[in-house]
């Protein structure tokens, strides 16, 4: 966990461009962003991934949908709409092993495919 980007992130070692912060959470603009909205959201205690989300952290899970709409309202998304997205696992294209969800918006987002031109 000590070399965890997020991690670092958390504990104030890296800087961030937050847009929220509580006890249990940080929420902080993506540095390449995909859309004209795009923020990282992410639990402050380390979790890989999806994969790794114990019973006792369900509860957490659910408070971090609660900070995605704390966050969409904030940005003022919230009304026309963003995306939620977790990648879990290489093959998701997950780079950083600490649980996060990227908030996508401000704009009208193109559909999913699925499968990278890679995969065709």
């Amino acid at each position: 966990m000590q070399e965890c980007l997020f991690c670092k992130i958390v504990s104030g070692d890296i800087p961030s461009s937050k847009v929220y912060e509580d006890d249990s959470f940080l929420a902080f603009h993506d540095i390449q962003p995909a859309a004209p909205t795009h923020v990282v959201i992410i639990p402050k205690k380390h979790i890989a991934s999806m994969n790794e989300v114990g019973d006792e952290d369900y509860v957490l899970i659910g408070q971090l949908h609660k900070v995605a709409q704390l966050v969409a309202r904030k940005l003022g998304i919230a009304e026309t709409g963003y995306r939620l997205i977790n990648n879990c696992g290489p093959d998701a294209g997950q780079t950083v092993f600490h649980l996060h969800f990227h908030l996508l918006g401000g704009a009208k987002l193109g559909a999913l495919t699925g499968i990278s031109s890679s995969h065709a």
